[in-house]
């Protein structure tokens, strides 16, 4: 049996699986809200506790009265062969301070404590590209087919969520391997008037203006006020959505159905700097057999993403614009994609031995 765990800023998913080679579901799948737990130390001793054993009504009759207690015999708790953590974050020495959590992740640490002979820690993005490997066509949408070359190249994988991951898989001669990256966080580089004047809206907020400010859920919201702030055309009723709630959801919400020109407005801007970043990333990387757009946000900006914004600015990269019209582009919609990821490399180690 083996572990693995999708570890984020708001929530955690934990599952145990009997994973051997191929891809299975999991036999067990917990989600948890990570500002609730001080360390994932504390949310594992939760997960991987036995479950209680129901008691019988004789047990409970014997309980109440002047009955001798039968000792039950305590379960053992499930034997874990490999663990794999995806976490957002740098992981160095296979241990990470996380990025948007106040935990500090350590594989020995893990290992010794759980008496795991395997612990892996990953970055979430990388986790997520080995999940991307064991995808279905059916849990992706494609926004450009594109005429990827008969020998294998490299892929990409750009993923908006709580914040902004980028990874470049490299085919390796036998298979895809993965590379992690903080890229995220790398500068924002406006690509005309409008984008210029957002740089200079945000570095009023932020020393330093990166991808991620832009292009994650509080990016979307900081967009919408950049738009506001120049058309001062804002409903009353969207700016009490988004004061009582999930900015980013009311926005997308109000964008998707056209119901305020300023969210609409909005949204082709996200759509436009999400696109013309996942071409860098293709760009840099040539990553011709594809790029996969992950995390939490393109699934629901689905539809945006769909009617042309995205790859209009994906392919404007000027003499390259004939090779960035052949590479496939295709929308994650399996939501559990780093779980998979991080089950498929702690089944690997599973199968090793422990040094």
């Amino acid at each position: 049996m083996i572990v693995a765990g999708d570890i984020g800023g708001t929530k955690t998913h934990l599952a145990l699986f009997d994973w051997k080679k191929d891809r299975v579901d999991p036999v067990r799948l917990e989600s948890f809200h990570s500002a609730d737990y001080t360390s994932l130390e504390d949310m594992l001793t939760e997960f991987l506790a036995p479950p209680t054993a129901p008691q019988s009504i004789d047990d409970v009759a014997a309980e109440k009265g002047d009955a001798v207690e039968v000792e039950r015999p305590a379960e053992k708790p499930q034997k874990i062969d490999a663990a794999c953590f995806g976490i957002a974050g740098p992981v160095i020495d296979n241990r990470c301070q996380t990025t948007n959590l106040p935990w500090v992740v350590d594989g020995a640490t893990l290992a010794k404590q759980f008496d795991i002979p395997r612990v892996k820690l990953l970055n979430d993005l990388e986790a997520m590209a080995y999940g991307v490997l064991l995808l279905r066509p059916d849990e992706v949408e494609v926004l450009n087919a594109g005429t990827p070359p008969a020998q294998n190249q490299a892929l990409a994988l750009i993923a908006a969520g709580t914040g902004l991951g980028e990874s470049i898989l490299f085919w390796n001669g036998s298979r895809y391997q993965p590379m992690p990256s903080e890229g995220g966080h790398a500068d924002f580089a406006p690509n005309n008037d409008n984008e210029i004047e957002l740089l200079r809206h945000l570095r009023s907020s932020y020393l330093h203006v990166s991808y991620e400010r832009v292009l994650s859920g509080p990016g979307l919201h900081a967009i919408y006020d950049y738009v506001r702030d120049s058309k001062k055309n804002e409903p009353t009723w969207l700016a009490e959505q988004i004061k009582a709630g999930d900015p980013a959801a009311a926005i997308a919400e109000a964008g998707l159905k056209g119901q305020a020109d300023i969210a609409k407005q909005a949204l082709d801007l996200f759509a436009s700097i999400y696109g013309a970043e996942a071409g860098n990333l293709a760009l840099k990387g040539m990553t011709l057999n594809g790029v996969y757009v992950g995390g939490g946000i393109a699934p629901k900006l689905l539809a945006k993403l769909k009617d042309g914004t995205f790859m209009k600015s994906f392919t404007n990269k000027g003499r390259y614009k004939r090779v960035m019209s052949s590479i496939p582009v295709k929308v994650v919609m399996n939501q559990k994609t780093p779980l998979l990821g991080a089950a498929s490399v702690a089944g690997a180690l599973s199968s090793t031995p422990a040094s």
